[in-house]
Formats: structure tokens, C-alpha cells, sequence
């Protein structure tokens, strides 16, 4: 047991360090990065990335993979934007991380019933979510009216938004749940090997369609604090955006191959991803030569991760 946590622990203590290097790096680049209103607004951005890497952290450590998140993001941010003006906020909340759910369990529920990679299911209804989301919307953004001001608080205002601490709180809860639960257990058991998960008595099927349900509901989650951020429903938003969920899964610690990785450690991840892109904007880095870098750090961890398992090997 003490082995297993010193070696959790040092799994975090590389992004963290690598984190804080990147930070330092660009801060001695340029010093605005070390000023308060920088410092909010890394947090603030990091709250769409960081709450959906929550949900992918569960399905990468169960031994799948969602391509299809950042559609999701962008169908249930237009669900969203459509009832701010026909319902209160509770039943906008409510409602869009359900729809959510409801797009994880067709991705939970197609990858355990055909029996198909869910790199493919996920690739085919990340098309199927985006282009459902442009039909509903015949491709143009649903604006917030200007009058509506409640949700202004979960990613701005005076402060730290609401949105960085409930990420904070749901990062602490997931991190308990996984350490401690029979379904935390669950979930590593069954990314770790399945047959042996089955042998067990798991229910390998009914694990795989909750972490994909728990991953669209956090994606759903996600679509409001974007909502919020931008003040609009976007069908075309959130393109390219499953990578960084996916890289900072990867970056926390995470493995592709299964039955590893901590909420933690994704968090960790997603404020690196947040920090290079920030990073490079302040110092006046082309948009190009950020994507070269943010690509480098994510083939820099997923090196990391093989070598790892070929040492334990």
C-alpha cells in the first residue's frame, strides 16, 4: 500500500514540476504572468478543459477513450443557450448535464453493445453531436439576451469565479471516490484487465456505460461554464478541444492503456495545457508555434507513459 501512494504521488509530482517550470519560464519572459489578474484568468480558463478532464479521467483509467467530448461540449452549450429564456437557471444546469449523460450513455451503450473500439464509436458520434447541434441551430450561435446576468458569476466577476471552485470541489469529491469506493475500485479493476475484472464478479458492461454517462454529464457541465464565459450557445465551438481534455489526462499521469491516472493529476494537466497557451499569447508567440508546443508536450507525455510501462514490465 505505502509503495502504491509514494508511487501515485511521484506520478503527480512530475506534471506539478513541469507545471511550475512552464510557469516560471514564461514569467521570466514576461512578467505579467506572475500578476494577479493572469493568475485568475489561468484559472478561469482551465474551468471548461479541467471539468471535462474529470469525466475523461474515469474512462481513460476504465481503459476507453471519448473523442466525441468537445461535440458534446458544443450540442449541450447550444441545448443550454436555447432554455435560458424559456426556464430558470436550476433547470438549465440540470438539464443540460443530463443531455450530457444522455450523449455519454449512447457512447457507453453503442461501445459495450457492438463490441467496437470506442475510439471509433466516439469518432463517428463526435460527428453525429456537432452536426445534430448545427441542424438544431442551422448552424449560428444562440445568444444570451443581454438582460440575463445569473450566470455571469460562474466565470467572471469580481473574484475567483464560482466555476474554479465547484471544478475544485468536484476534483476533491472524484479523487475520493476512486480512492475509496467499490465503484472507484470498479473502475481501475476494469482498466487494468478486464477478463480478470469479470472473474471477479464485476459488471464489466454496466462500468463502461457509467464512466462514459459520468464523462457526457461532466462534458454537459462544461457547456455551461462555456455558456457563461461566452454568453452564447455555439455549435462550432469547442473544436479541436478533446485533445486538451485528452492531453491533460495524459499529462496528470494517466494511461492510455488503463488502470491508472488521478482526477489530480488531470487537473494538474489542464492548468499546464492552460498556462502554455497563455503563456504564449502574453510573449506574443504566434498562434502556430503555440499549437507546435501544446502538440510537443502531449507526444512529450504520451513518451513518458510508454516508457513507464516498459520499465514496469
Amino acid at each position: 500500500m505505502t509503495s502504491t501512494r509514494l508511487k501515485s504521488a511521484l506520478t503527480l509530482l512530475g506534471p506539478f514540476i513541469a507545471l511550475l517550470v512552464v510557469y516560471t519560464i514564461f514569467g521570466m519572459m514576461n512578467s505579467a504572468m506572475f500578476t494577479q489578474d493572469v493568475l485568475l484568468s489561468l484559472l478561469t480558463q482551465t474551468v471548461i478543459v479541467g471539468t471535462a478532464a474529470i469525466g475523461m479521467t474515469l474512462i481513460i483509467i476504465a481503459g476507453g477513450i471519448d473523442l466525441s467530448v468537445g461535440s458534446i461540449i458544443a450540442l449541450c452549450g447550444v441545448f443550454a443557450a436555447t432554455l435560458v429564456t424559456h426556464t430558470s437557471a436550476p433547470v438549465v444546469f440540470f438539464g443540460t448535464i443530463a443531455l450530457g449523460g444522455l450523449c455519454g450513455l449512447v457512447n457507453g451503450s453503442l461501445t459495450v453493445g457492438l463490441r467496437l473500439l470506442p475510439f471509433i464509436i466516439t469518432l463517428g458520434t463526435m460527428q453525429i453531436f456537432r452536426g445534430a447541434g448545427k441542424i438544431a441551430t442551422q448552424g449560428t450561435p444562440v445568444n444570451l439576451p443581454f438582460d440575463v446576468t445569473v450566470y455571469k458569476p460562474w466565470m467572471g466577476g469580481a473574484g475567483i469565479p464560482w466555476g474554479v471552485w465547484l471544478m475544485v470541489m468536484l476534483v476533491v469529491l472524484f479523487s475520493l471516490i476512486l480512492r475509496y469506493t467499490r465503484f472507484g475500485r470498479h473502475i481501475f479493476a476494469v482498466g487494468s484487465n478486464e477478463q480478470t475484472a469479470t472473474l471477479c464478479g464485476i459488471n464489466v458492461a454496466k462500468v463502461k456505460i457509467l464512466v462514459y454517462m459520468i464523462s457526457g454529464a461532466f462534458a454537459g457541465l462544461a457547456a455551461v461554464m462555456n455558456m457563461a464565459k461566452s454568453s452564447q450557445g455555439d455549435p462550432t465551438t469547442a473544436m479541436g478541444m478533446e485533445l486538451d481534455i485528452i492531453a491533460a489526462v495524459v499529462i496528470g499521469g494517466a494511461s492510455l492503456s488503463g488502470g491508472e491516472g488521478t482526477v489530480l493529476g488531470a487537473l494538474i494537466g489542464a492548468l499546464l495545457m492552460t498556462t502554455i497557451r497563455t503563456g504564449c499569447v502574453l510573449n506574443g508567440i504566434p498562434t502556430p508555434w503555440t499549437e507546435v508546443i501544446a502538440g510537443t508536450v502531449i507526444i512529450i507525455a504520451v513518451i513518458i507513459d510508454r516508457l513507464r510501462h516498459r520499465k514496469a514490465a
